[in-house]
Order: structure tokens, then sequence, then C-alpha cells
């Protein structure tokens, strides 16, 4: 259960759902309320399928290129880290490379549940290193288990946001969105910061 609930917050943390919500409603505001529901759906679909692979591959792909636990953890810390600086300031869309000129591209889109919703906006670096290092820390039967529904419980979070988005975005409005995304911007920085500190004590201890 610790490990549910630990993995719950920090991916919910570093994927900021709530952050997407204004971006999610500027791209779908010509949608219907049938096409909502379907993209939402898509995405946390999507956002799943991205983690869970995340999860159980990419210790492959760091012994392919020879990529250390410590390494992956600091890289993935300042990743983390930088994500949350970006919520603070408000610069969520530059950070997740969403800028105008890649907006209007968007618009004319037919599907935007995997490019850029699932892909960078939520599943982003910071959350499949984070992903991966777990992994490497919680491998046992039952916290794998707990991995899975944790990343799963999220996936269905993210899909209950967006397709609220639009009644989420009247109720909270702008300054209430700004607010929790700062809130959340605080928390990722300091897990991003954990990370770091725990790789050096890891590699100092390993001197």
């Amino acid at each position: 259960m610790e490990v549910f609930i630990f993995l719950l917050a920090a991916l919910f943390s570093v994927l900021n759902p709530i952050g997407t919500v204004p971006i999610f409603v500027g791209l779908t505001q010509d949608y219907t309320k049938k096409e909502r529901s379907r993209v939402s759906l898509l995405t946390g679909i999507n956002v799943f399928i991205i983690l869970i692979i995340s999860f159980f591959i990419g210790q492959y792909v760091l012994k392919f290129f020879g990529i250390t636990i410590p390494a992956l953890r600091i890289a993935g810390g300042i990743i983390i880290a930088s994500s949350g600086f970006s919520l603070l300031n408000g610069k969520f869309n530059k950070n997740k490379g969403i800028n105008k000129k890649v907006e209007v591209e968007i618009q004319s889109r037919n599907d935007i549940a995997l490019t850029p919703l699932a892909m960078p906006m939520l599943a982003g670096p910071g959350s499949i290193s984070l992903l991966i290092a777990f992994y490497q820390e919680h491998d046992s039967t039952s916290e794998i288990i707990s991995s899975c529904l944790a990343i799963l419980t999220v996936a269905f979070l993210i899909f209950l946001i967006l397709r609220s988005a639009h009644y989420l975005a009247k109720i909270l409005g702008t300054s209430g969105i700004v607010a929790i995304s700062r809130i959340v911007g605080f928390l990722t920085i300091a897990i991003g910061i954990q990370y770091i500190i725990s790789s050096i004590l890891s590699i100092v201890r390993g001197i």
C-alpha cells in the first residue's frame, strides 16, 4: 500500500493533469461533448501504455546504453525539478514543448490524444525516468503489482480530469488552476531534489 500511495502521488505531481486543463480546453473548444470524452479516454489509455512500457522496458534501455541508476536518477531529478520550476513560474506550456506555432499545427489535426496530450504534455521524460528508477528499487511481485495499479489509477484520474476539464475551468477559473499548478510545482521540485540527493548519497556510500 505504501508503494502504491508513494508512486501515485509522485506520478500525479510530475504529470500534473490539472495544469493540462486550460490547454485541453483550448484545444477542444470546438469539439462536441462526445468527442471530448473520446479524446479524454484515448489520452488516459495512451498515457497508461507509455508509462507501463517505460516501467518494464526502461531497464533494458539503460543496460544497452550503459547508463547507471544513479546517473538516471540525477538526470531525472533535474528534469522533474525543472518541470516544477516551470509550473511555479507559469511557463508550463513552454516547458512541455507547446508554443504558438505548435498550437496552430495541433488545431489542424484530427486526433490530439497521443500527441501532444499523452506525450509530451503528460508522459514526458520526468515521469519516464521516475518509473525506470522506481522499478530498480521495487522489483518484488507485490511491489510491481502495486506500481502497475498506481499507474492505472493515474491514467484513470487523467481521464476523469480531462473529461471534466471544461467544468473545472469554469469552476476554478484561471487563477485557481494557476494556484493549484504552483502547489503541484512545489511538490514536484521537492521530488526532483530528493531524487538528486538520494543519488549523490548512493554514489558517496559506494566510494
